[in-house]
């Protein structure tokens, strides 16, 4: 009786508060206004096939203008608070946020021109092949609420019968013969305005890369005749227009070559330059046949060389003229880059090419600080300071420096973990080509770089020990396009030595892990990463995935003959050098239900083997579990590895590294309103040794890995503020896996009502930006 009771209650809240959403929705309506509550389509055919009527009129209702208020389960919030919400004296404000940016204004049935939209009824009808199409509309009102039903007669759907691409004796039309097994329009299709565009785009484009530059899309006509046939076909006929520019026919070269290397554009607004072409001129510099016009010599002539694809006499084409604009603005030092053709001898059908560049401010500097806080109890905060010089040496070459110094103070959770501070410096010298001994001949829209970079780091875990990091690597950077990336570095190096290790720490660290934590490492050898994404691409379904390999001391390892088993362990400068082989892989999904909803997964698998010199992976490389961007209902670095219990370490250090990673994440994320996300996600995964390690029981990888793997969920907020995202994530454990086995699930442990419960198991985590 008493749950009866509950449901009857909840279910008479519910309606109330329709009821009030509902009724504030019209009640603010003047006398003889009617609230527009949207269209409905039927149309009314017997030709049509089921599939083909169900997205003509789905195509149809999107094309309806106005759209009706946004509603959520048949009520209208936005509505509802615009109109509780009295005028704004000013544009800013609680106020006005609430009434003009929350809500939402009423759409009326006066604002709807039903006259209008049958037209775009039948004119979109048309153009997708229903000729003769009718339609009418009538109002049906009820309670100062209107939708308009509109009743459309199409007729049946013409199909084509034939396409024809007739044929003269033009340069142009020859041309255009070439490419008609490639035509969109095909026989016994559609017909569709929309395909006739897109041919009469990709007819543009071929013709583009034939150097007709003038050419135009609307100099291509495509007649449909329905004639021909008594059977609902069409015969489509396409040719240049009679009245097409002689200028559209003709095919253009490259002449000069011209570079306004240092161009204001503001100061000339007009197609006119008076540019000195002779080579003897104080603002002029002649390299290939390319004119350079840089009165202070800021760049090298050779780094336009390497970015222009046009040389002199080369026939125009589209592909090379993008390819141009894209990797003079990939090389970083130009804040605008313009291109202009003037045709310089119409009787040879020449024009010349300008490129007008304006240059970023070569040199800037940024101080950064930052506060942060994590899921290990930790608060910091960050002072960065950078300076970028973006064409060191003249040839685009940039060269950024940046120092550094944080501090992390422990404020709960394990005791003893003390304070963290670190500081450093590092730098990075980018430079516009590849630097090989041999040619590297690229033809991506992205300038390939080689990338030198050197960094030092200090690092000190207060009452413990102190770290000197040092690291050195030569690489390449290039980019196929806009969706792979490649990252190669040929030398990899890193140096850690350890210093002031206490007495404290050599009583506390007694398991071989936290020992290896302050030997000396050095780690050198190539890496290679691939990234592919298309996230940026307006699609429903998207990926990412970035694969990663790291090859430490294997060449030196093969040549020394290095046996660390067999009590042959090689060094260099007396240090024993790391030998092993890592890869991880990470690899995303994206769903889009909606503007507003959306959903996000991700999964990463690693693995990193030690062999030769080495019997472990040194600790700076190992995978690590929990935390914000990770397994959220777990503190950072504190999950696994495998069933190892991490409390087994007095409280006092809770870093814990593994060999083996296995993660997967899973998120829906929707918009609430404005700035103001959601997010429920949920977290599995763990980390596992390759070796057994006698004083971390459980930690290796076996065949009870899969009930080794932790899962936790929760909750988030996402404050979208453009310049950042602050993320909110409240987390708990449903899977411990250091639990004994049979009691690792934790929904009959779940305690809301207990303040012990909910310090140990509710996790916050504050972060910027998405975990992935």
């Amino acid at each position: 009786m008493k749950r009866n009771t509950f449901t009857f209650s909840k279910y008479f809240l519910t309606a109330a508060l329709a009821g009030i959403f509902l009724s504030c929705n019209t009640k603010y309506l003047a006398e003889g206004e009617m609230l527009y509550t949207g269209a409905e389509i039927n149309i009314v055919s017997d030709t049509i096939k089921k599939k083909d009527k169900k997205e003509l009129k789905a195509a149809l209702e999107d094309n309806l203008v106005p759209k009706p208020n946004t509603s959520f389960l048949g009520l209208r919030p936005k509505l509802f608070f615009y109109n509780i919400t009295k005028e704004p004296e000013k544009d800013k404000g609680f106020r006005y946020w609430m009434k003009y940016k929350l809500g939402e204004a009423p759409v009326l049935i006066s604002d709807v021109d039903r006259e209008f939209n049958k037209d775009i009824i039948e004119n979109y009808s048309e153009n997708k092949g229903y000729f003769n199409v009718r339609a009418t509309y009538d109002t049906v009102s009820k309670n100062k609420k209107a939708k308009v039903i509109y009743t459309v007669h199409p007729g049946a759907r013409y199909l084509i019968s034939n396409v024809s691409f007739p044929a003269d004796s033009s340069v142009i039309n020859q041309e255009i013969q070439k490419t008609t097994d490639k035509t969109f329009l095909k026989k016994g299709d559609p017909f569709d305005l929309d395909i006739i565009k897109a041919e009469r785009e990709r007819i543009d484009n071929s013709l583009k890369e034939k150097g007709f530059y003038y050419f135009h899309p609307d100099n291509i006509i495509v007649q449909a005749d329905s004639t021909v046939s008594k059977n609902q076909e069409v015969e489509l006929i396409v040719k240049l227009k009679d009245n097409t520019p002689p200028l559209a026919t003709e095919q253009f070269r490259i002449n000069n070559v011209i570079v306004f290397s240092d161009y204001d554009i503001r100061r000339r607004a007009n197609r006119t330059y008076e540019i000195p072409m002779h080579s003897d001129s104080l603002t002029t510099h002649t390299y290939n046949d390319i004119y350079v016009v840089d009165p202070d010599k800021k760049f090298k002539p050779i780094i336009f060389d390497r970015a222009l694809y046009f040389k002199k006499g080369d026939l125009y084409n589209r592909a090379d003229h993008n390819l141009t604009l894209n990797r003079l603005i990939s090389l970083g030092v130009f804040k605008f880059v313009k291109n202009e053709f003037v045709v310089s001898d119409s009787l040879n059908h020449q024009f010349d090419a300008y490129y007008l560049l304006t240059p970023r401010e070569l040199q800037s500097l940024r101080l950064e600080a930052l506060g942060r806080t994590n899921s290990a109890n930790y608060a910091g905060s960050e002072v960065n300071l950078n300076w970028t010089h973006r064409n060191i040496f003249r040839g685009a070459e940039q060269l950024k420096i940046s120092t550094y110094g944080a501090f992390d103070v422990q404020i709960g959770g394990p005791k003893d973990a003390n304070n963290l501070f670190r500081a450093g410096a590092n730098a990075q010298l980018s430079i516009p080509r590849i630097v090989a001994p041999f040619r590297f001949q690229s033809s991506s829209a992205f300038v390939p770089r080689t990338n030198i970079t050197l960094g030092y780091e200090f690092q000190n875990r207060t009452k413990y020990y102190t770290l000197n990091n040092f690291n050195t690597s030569f690489g390449y950077v290039w980019k196929e396009n806009v969706r792979k990336e490649h990252d190669l570095k040929l030398i990899d190096i890193t140096l850690v030595q350890p210093a002031n290790v206490t007495p404290l720490y050599d009583s506390i660290a007694v398991t071989p892990a936290l020992r290896r934590v302050v030997e000396k490492q050095l780690i050198f050898g190539p890496v290679y990463t691939y990234t592919y994404t298309n996230t940026m691409l307006p699609r429903t379904n998207t990926i990412y995935y970035r694969g990663m390999l790291d090859l430490a001391g294997n060449l030196a390892g093969l040549l020394s003959g290095a046996n660390a088993k067999n009590g042959n362990q090689k060094e260099i400068f007396d240090i024993p050098f790391s030998q092993f082989a890592k890869m991880e892989n990470d690899f995303r999904f994206y769903h889009k239900f909606t503007e507003k909803t959306s959903f996000a997964s991700r999964i990463i698998g690693g693995i990193a083997y030690p062999y030769g010199n080495s019997e472990y992976i040194p600790f700076s490389r190992q995978f690590f579990a929990g935390g914000s961007n990770s397994i959220r209902a777990f503190r950072a670095r504190t999950l696994g590895p495998g069933s190892y219990d991490p409390r087994n370490n007095n409280g006092f250090y809770f870093d814990q590294s593994g060999d083996i990673k296995l993660e997967l994440n899973a998120e829906y994320r929707a918009n609430i309103v404005s700035f103001l996300n959601v997010a429920a996600f949920a977290d599995a995964g763990n980390i596992w040794l390759v070796n057994e390690d006698t004083s971390r029981p459980g930690a290796k990888f076996s065949k009870d890995w899969l009930s080794e793997i932790a899962v936790g969920a929760g909750v988030g907020l996402r404050l979208d503020f453009s310049i950042l995202i602050l993320r909110l994530d409240l987390a708990m454990p449903l899977r411990v896996p250091y639990y004994e086995k049979g009691d690792r699930w934790t929904f009959d442990k779940i305690n809301f009502g207990s303040s012990q419960w909910r310090r140990d198991n509710l996790i916050l985590n504050i972060a910027i930006g998405y975990p992935f």
